[in-house]
């Protein structure tokens, strides 16, 4: 199979001991390194044994991820030699069920949003078990359906034993749960077989090099003044309710928000008031913090300073403040920049897609809604426009712009934070091969701070200065220098910038590669000394 040929190794590896395992289990692979392919060949691998008595289920958490999941299986079929992907589907192989399809589900293949999948697909693989059909679930994002109404798509589990031997799955996330959500989740899709984080994914080459950035951020005196009082009146009442209940004091935050959320519905207690006002408090002082004034303006000037040929997703968590941002950037670079939220309808969120995928727009702003489900190799920049506490989301959104593509040499991920806030700075622990570095940007002066870069910069000016340099060669000196502030490409290897200077097609490019050369053999020099 052609598609089998150019698996990765530990593709290969992860196939080996899933079907080591009875063809059951869960891979937790970071975001962009091919946990598609992985099933679809596990799947083809099954179909090489069961042939026309293989059903395959394929459950996703939204419409964006089913039809990524449909064309990815088109290809795979055409590659595979199972004739066109398009007549594939147009023959009846293929099905989706939910965000407006409802094909008949006895397809060969079907994908289910699970939405849909809840109150049918567990009767539907009973169904074929009992026909005689062998059966694959291959469940993508599975940490989303370990809760709620998700569990009903296996309800299925309990009446299967005698068909056991027929039925086969797979659990896909970049980021698996632990405690008892991993374990139910494990019970009913089989153990974590396989872990292949970031670090090791660039290490092999799987995901794209890249820099993470800690842009740190200022409040308006306002807004560190509300900070304040609001942190006072939190702190007052926290220690009242530990009064009340102890047992808060040993308990993580997540545990701490449960209890004080069970506290306020009970209208018979003294404490319901100040568990109930203590939880305002939390909302209106994080909602002060993403919405910081600090963060378009910062978001807008990073912009700007970034390569005009670099493609770029910003997430926020606010729709507000993506709107905000949008009219802001839109209003610099007009038909450009495209928008993405739950607030829009069906139709216009697909056309954004289609428009950035194409290259039409290259600045896409978005919330939650792109955390999962969005396959763009080409977009090389990330900006986190409002932080998130969650694991999850910070490595989806980091893998949003990790995947490799012929051409694209590294990835640069900026997360903006709020200095003194209860906000979460520390971005990622599994760091792995990407630089981190710290930024600060000056809201007042609109510039961002950068000190072992800028001690580099000042020094070279100070040399050009006394070498007699012309005002007008200064200030494209200062030009390139300023750009320079936001990246690591002072950092490159020698080579690689001299690759950058043969490339250029402009004077401006070259004069900024130039330039870096210059700070690379700066700071080389330094290091010897």
């Amino acid at each position: 199979m052609k598609m089998e040929r150019n698996l990765y190794p530990w593709q290969e590896d992860c196939l080996k001991r899933w079907l080591s395992n009875g063809g059951r289990g869960m891979v937790q692979a970071a975001t962009g390194t091919g946990k598609t392919r992985l099933a679809l060949v596990a799947a083809a691998r099954l179909q090489g044994e069961w042939k026309d008595k293989l059903k395959v289920k394929i459950v996703v958490p939204t419409g964006a991820l089913m039809r990524q999941w449909n064309q990815s299986l088109r290809e795979f079929l055409n590659a595979d030699g199972e004739g066109d992907g398009e007549a594939a589907a147009m023959q009846g192989d293929i099905g989706m069920r939910g965000n407006g399809f409802q094909m008949p589900p006895d397809r060969k293949y079907m994908i289910y949003v699970i939405n849909s999948a809840r109150y049918e697909l567990a009767r539907q693989i009973l169904s074929d078990l009992k026909k005689g059909f062998a059966v694959f679930l291959i469940a993508d994002e599975c940490h989303r359906y370990e809760s709620g109404q998700n569990r009903l798509i296996f309800e299925f589990l309990p009446y299967i034993d005698a068909y056991r031997d027929r039925f086969f799955s797979l659990g896909l996330s970049a980021t698996l749960p632990s405690g008892q959500e991993y374990a139910w989740l494990a019970s009913v899709l089989g153990k974590k077989i396989y872990s292949y984080g970031m670090s090791r994914a660039v290490s092999m080459k799987s995901l794209c090099p890249y820099d993470i950035f800690h842009v740190s951020l200022s409040f308006e005196k306002e807004e560190a003044d509300e900070y304040e009082e609001i942190t006072e009146q939190m702190r007052l009442l926290y220690h009242r309710l530990l009064g009340d209940f102890p047992i808060l004091r040993n308990m993580r935050q997540k545990e701490q928000f449960e209890l004080l959320r069970t506290i306020a519905g009970r209208r018979d207690s003294g404490s319901a008031p100040r568990a109930e006002r203590y939880m305002r408090l939390t909302f209106k002082r994080k909602s002060l913090v993403c919405l910081a004034s600090a963060r378009s303006a910062c978001a807008r000037e990073l912009v700007g300073l970034l390569p005009s040929y670099e493609k770029i997703l910003i997430f926020g968590e606010r729709i507000d403040q993506a709107e905000e941002l949008y009219l802001l950037l839109e209003e610099r670079y007009p038909g450009k920049v495209g928008r993405y939220h739950s607030r829009m309808g069906l139709q216009a969120k697909q056309n954004t897609l289609s428009r950035f995928s194409s290259g039409e727009i290259r600045i896409l702003i978005t919330c939650r809604a792109l955390d999962e489900g969005l396959n763009v190799p080409d977009a090389s920049v990330g900006i986190v426009l409002s932080g998130t506490s969650m694991q999850r989301q910070r490595v989806q959104r980091l893998g949003r712009i990790l995947r490799k593509k012929e051409g694209k040499d590294r990835a640069s991920l900026y997360y903006l934070h709020v200095t003194g806030t209860a906000e979460d700075t520390c971005f990622l622990p599994d760091s792995g091969e990407g630089r981190i570095v710290e930024l600060e940007y000056r809201s007042a002066v609109q510039r961002f701070v950068n000190p072992p870069y800028d001690r580099a910069a000042g020094q070279l000016l100070e040399r050009f200065s006394e070498m007699g340099l012309q005002p007008e060669k200064q200030k494209e000196l200062r030009r390139c220098l300023r750009l320079g502030s936001v990246r690591t490409d002072w950092l490159r290897e020698r080579a690689d910038i001299e690759a950058e200077i043969q490339r250029a097609r402009y004077a401006s490019d070259k004069n900024y590669w130039l330039c870096m050369k210059k700070l690379r053999e700066a700071a080389s020099t330094q290091k010897t000394l």
